[in-house]
């Protein structure tokens, strides 16, 4: 890690190292210290008890978050005909098929979140190398392939989280923007973790959620009590 700068170890000495905040005060606290010049995305990190390298194991989802993610979301749409149409009403930023693909094979990624219709996907598996590595590979799991594009293209610029777990069993996402305040972010962490406790696998053993952080862009990380939170 490199240097810490005096606003970090000031907000550091804010946090008790060995204290696990309840939701509420976890928002509230972390919100708090995010004082740099630019509004602050909250992050949570939670790790849960599960073998993320059995596919059977594997835990990815999305959430409509209460008040969404405080920033706005690009969003490009594989699809055509009527459908096309209909994502360029619902507020779709780019919307192609074949041109789109060929559009970010030459580098074009001018966008936060992918959506495609079923029979698009074809081209967008072209592109799959390219998109995958950077998140943005639809999945029918968190779903982004789907016919009823308007309604997905809404949810997404309204703010959507989603998630997918690593392979050392490991959550990340953004759950908010420090702007919000604590009672908000709380409102769309326990929301985030709500769809997070459905999405487990039925194979999973022992504690499912084992602990979770939250820490805003240049903050520390502050440990949530997730025991109330288990289902």
């Amino acid at each position: 890690m490199g240097k810490q700068t005096k606003r970090y170890k000031a907000a550091k000495q804010k946090i008790n190292k060995a204290k696990l905040y309840p939701l509420e005060e976890a928002c509230e606290l972390v919100a708090s210290i995010a004082s740099a010049k630019f509004d602050e995305t909250i992050d949570i990190a939670v790790n849960l008890g599960v073998d993320a390298r059995k596919s059977e194991q594997s835990v990815r989802g999305s959430v409509a978050l209460p008040h969404g993610l405080g920033k706005t979301v690009r969003v490009a749409v594989f699809a055509k005909g009527e459908k096309a149409k209909e994502a360029e009403e619902a507020g779709a930023d780019i919307v192609g098929s074949e041109d789109l693909a060929e559009k970010i094979k030459g580098g074009f990624f001018d966008f936060d979140s992918v959506v495609a219709t079923p029979d698009m996907m074809v081209q967008v598996g072209k592109i799959g190398k390219v998109l995958g590595p950077r998140g943005l590979m639809p999945s029918p799991k968190v779903g982004t392939v789907t016919f009823d594009v308007g309604a997905v293209v809404r949810s997404i610029k309204a703010g959507r989280a989603e998630f997918k777990v690593d392979k050392a069993g490991i959550l990340h996402a953004a759950v908010g923007k420090a702007s919000l305040g604590g009672k908000k972010l709380a409102e769309n962490v326990s929301a985030f973790i709500q769809a997070v406790n459905k999405a487990k696998p039925n194979t999973s053993k022992g504690v499912y959620l084992q602990s979770g952080y939250l820490a805003s862009t240049m903050g520390p990380s502050v440990a949530l009590d997730v025991s109330p939170l288990r289902t």
